[in-house]
This record gives C-alpha cells, sequence and structure tokens, in this order.
C-alpha cells in the first residue's frame, strides 16, 4: 500500500467539447466530457500562467523572497483591519499567531482544542428547515456562514440564504423528468454530492445519472456540465484556495477538472468498489473512501501515485480530513475511524458507535452514514439513523476517540457540515440513506437541522497535535 502506480487516462477539454445552446440566453451553460481523446493544453504540466512566471528573470530564491515579503504584507494589511476592532492586542503579537497557525496547518498539526468547552446542545434551540420533498442528500455551508445550499434525491438544489439567521429561501431549483437536463437547468436524478469553491464562487452539484453541474453561487445559475463519468458521481471537492475540482464515483475513478478553465484535466484508477466519498483540502492530493473494497485511499495528483489505508471491516461509507494530515472516517459496521496520512492503520477505531439495531430479527450495528470535522479541531460528528448525531472529541496525537455528546434528531442523517468557526453544525436529514432505499423512516422529515453549538468559555488557542 506504500504507493502503488495509478494509470492515468488523459483526455480532452479546454473547453473544445462545448455545445452551443439553443437559444442565446443559455450560452455560457457548456458541456464538457473527460471521453474525447484530444490531448487538453492542460495535461502539460507547464500551465500558461506558470511559463509567464518564468519569463521573468528571477532566481527561485529571489522568486520566494517576494513571494514571502507579499504574503507578509497582506497579512499585516489584513490583522491590522482585525486590530482595529480588536485594539488591545498588538498587529504584531496577531501576525506572529497567525503564522504559527499558519506553519502548524501546512504541516498537518494544528489541532485547536475546542471539543472539551463544547456545552451540549439544546433540543429546542435546534432551527428545522424544511423545502425538499424527498430526503436530503448533501450539503455545504458557504465559506462566510451566510449560505447553506442542499439537495435531495428530488433533483432539486435550494440555496438557503437558508439565511442562517432567518432560514429564508432564497433561490430554488427544481429537479426535473430524467433526459430534460438539456432544456432545464437543475438536475433530473437523485443529486448524491455537491462542494463550494473556498472563495464561495462555484458550487458543483453531482447526480446519480453521472453528471456533474457547474453552477455560479451567487445567482443559482448553472454554467457547465461535466460529463465522462460511466456510474453516479458520489463525491466532490473543491481543492483549497484553487478551482480545481475532484469528482469520485461508483465508477471507481477519481476525475480531475479545471473549472476556471471549463476544461477535463486527469482520471486516476485504483478502487476495487464504488467510491462512496471524496475529501481535499490545500494540498494537490485528495483522499476517497472505498465502499466494500475495504480501502481508503490517498491520491498524490502530480506524482501519479495513491496510498492506501485499511482498517475497517465493513463498507466505508463516508470520509472527511481533519487536517492536512489526518482524517476521519466512517462504515456500515457502524465502526469510526481515525487516520494519520503516515500510518497504513488507523491511528484509533471505535466500534458501534452509534449501538446496534433489531433488523428482521437480527442485530446489526447502525451504519454511519456521515462523518464531519470540525477543520485543524479535535472536534468531530457522526450521524446515522439512529436517533441521534454524536459529538466526539479527539486525543491528543489524534489517537483516542471520546464521546462527548448526542443530539437527537430522526431519520437518516446523509449529511454533516460543521460551520467553519464552529459555532453551529448543519445536518441533513431523511427518511432514507443517501444511497439507497434499505430501509425508510415514515415520522422523519426530510429537511436540514442547523444545531448552534454553544463554547464554556473561550476556545484556548493553537495547539500542535504532537508529530
Amino acid at each position: 500500500g506504500g504507493g502503488a502506480h495509478v494509470r492515468r487516462k488523459h483526455g480532452g477539454g479546454g473547453g473544445g467539447g462545448a455545445r452551443p445552446r439553443a437559444t442565446a440566453s443559455r450560452l455560457a451553460d457548456e458541456e464538457v466530457s473527460s471521453d474525447s481523446e484530444t490531448e487538453s493544453p492542460l495535461l502539460g504540466r507547464r500551465r500558461p500562467r506558470e511559463a509567464a512566471e518564468e519569463e521573468v528573470e528571477e532566481t527561485p530564491q529571489e522568486k520566494k523572497l517576494r513571494l514571502a515579503k507579499q504574503y507578509l504584507e497582506e497579512l499585516r494589511q489584513l490583522e491590522e483591519e482585525r486590530a482595529e476592532e480588536e485594539e488591545e492586542l498588538e498587529p504584531a503579537e496577531l501576525i506572529g499567531d497567525r503564522l504559527k497557525e499558519d506553519v502548524l496547518e501546512q504541516k498537518g498539526r494544528l489541532q485547536r482544542l475546542v471539543a472539551k468547552n463544547v456545552q451540549p446542545p439544546d433540543p429546542a434551540s435546534i432551527c428545522v428547515l424544511r423545502g425538499h420533498q424527498l430526503p436530503v442528500t448533501c450539503l455545504v455551508i458557504s465559506p462566510d456562514n451566510r449560505y447553506i445550499f442542499s439537495a435531495s434525491k428530488d433533483g432539486s438544489l435550494i440555496k438557503c440564504k437558508w439565511e442562517v439567521d432567518s432560514g429564508k429561501r432564497l433561490c430554488v431549483v427544481p429537479g426535473g423528468k430524467k433526459g430534460t437536463e438539456e432544456r432545464h437547468m437543475g438536475h433530473a436524478s437523485h443529486v448524491l454530492c455537491m462542494a463550494i469553491s473556498s472563495d464561495g464562487k462555484y458550487l458543483a452539484t453531482g447526480d446519480r445519472n453521472k453528471l456533474i453541474m457547474i453552477w455560479d453561487a451567487a445567482t443559482c445559475k448553472r454554467l457547465h456540465i461535466f460529463t465522462g463519468h460511466r456510474d453516479a458521481v458520489s463525491g466532490l471537492s473543491f481543492r483549497k484556495g484553487t478551482y480545481q475540482l475532484y469528482s469520485a464515483s461508483h465508477d471507481r475513478c477519481v476525475k480531475v477538472w479545471d473549472v476556471a478553465e471549463n476544461a477535463y484535466v486527469e482520471t486516476l484508477f485504483g478502487h476495487q468498489d464504488v467510491i462512496t466519498g471524496l475529501d481535499s483540502l490545500s494540498r494537490e492530493c485528495c483522499v476517497t473512501a472505498g465502499g466494500r473494497d475495504g480501502t481508503v485511499r490517498l491520491w498524490k495528483i502530480p506524482e501519479e501515485s495513491q496510498l492506501v489505508f485499511s482498517g475497517h471491516q465493513g463498507s466505508i461509507d463516508c470520509i472527511q480530513l481533519i487536517n492536512e494530515e489526518h482524517m476521519v472516517s466512517g462504515a456500515d459496521d457502524g465502526s469510526l475511524a481515525l487516520w494519520g496520512l503516515t500510518k497504513k492503520k488507523p491511528l484509533a477505531l471505535a466500534r458501534q458507535v452509534h449501538g446496534v439495531q433489531d433488523a428482521l430479527g437480527l442485530e446489526q450495528p447502525y451504519w454511519i452514514s456521515a462523518v464531519a470535522a470540525l477543520r485543524n479541531s479535535d472536534l468531530l460528528a457522526t450521524g446515522s439513523h439512529s436517533g441521534s448525531v454524536k459529538l466526539w472529541k479527539c486525543g491528543e496525537g489524534f489517537r483516542k476517540l471520546e464521546h462527548l455528546w448526542d443530539i437527537p434528531l430522526v431519520g437518516f442523517v446523509n449529511s454533516l457540515k460543521f460551520s467553519a468557526t464552529g459555532d453551529f453544525l448543519v445536518a441533513g436529514i431523511g427518511q432514507e440513506h443517501r444511497l439507497g432505499r434499505w430501509w425508510r423512516i415514515k415520522e422523519a422529515k426530510n429537511s436540514i437541522c442547523i444545531i448552534p453549538l454553544k463554547q464554556k468559555t473561550t476556545a484556548s488557542g493553537p495547539e500542535s497535535a504532537g508529530s
């Protein structure tokens, strides 16, 4: 598992597969396929922007120095603005703290210790937002925490500026009938996954009908359709700070796209079963959960290699990165695993974390259907159809899992996301599981639940999680 080679399939793109629409108003809505065999200009490792940078006669050392100065200047400006609001703190101190955090974050060691201060959420404070006819399958929170985007098995996409405070629906793109994707602006089958770029500009959604749709997040206008996956699209993630989009599918492969250029980049193979989830942060790599092949994989895009991790007994159904070096995954045998990217086996594994159910006279663990991590912290959440969402604390070095609180919620928890600041958790609830119809919980409401998280005292500062 220490670096099995990835077979790469290069294909066309560059917007060359674009097809004009019948109406002028739809011209921006182009279709890009990863099937055509023409070489994409993006595949060369030298991108146009990089080539332009190389023409400036500047040694690598000078460039490093220039970029460092630029970065420090940007930080100084940012922190001076903040310092005006927080006059008691000197800008220099703030910059020092911020740089320390940045270094720890890049090394994948940043672990803000917030879990110990989280108070048990009050069930009466949970805000329930309705709107989807069928189970909610996925959701994202905008980077500024102001909007929630959600999607469903009914093919609909809702942007609520569900405004997190008011729950006001700003934008609804209804689902259509199968085969109407060209005329109708929305999905015509179950939407299974979604992602938002780190600047909040683009939204990507993937469906059971093999399509990826790219949207302008501000207006909910569809910009492009990406085709090329040969089965349901089950995972999407934008690389932080870029418009590079990773997609995963039940066809067992991972694809890389450039959303700003409207282009397909490459395809990566390796999993032996359907991929059920995917995540990425700022490094040029992504992690995936491989269902019944029992593996979690880290794909290193530039090196064309993958690392294989194993430790769960059941189908691995969900995954999320905690920081650049650690991740969490959940499986249908009820197990929850913490991983470090340097070890092939889990650093910590808890079994049957949502208990067991009596299904058809057999005792079965409740499946873990969603996991969430508050980035760069020690706080996690898991969801199932056991009647509650659970909050967890990661021990030092991510070597221990400690159960904190249960939050009562009826239905299948198909998606969980923490707000960037950790002051609320959002759950996407359905009467059925995101990927199938094994059971139906009639009393559940297909809804979005916003759970406020209060801290006992102010959270402590950045802490290293050990090597």
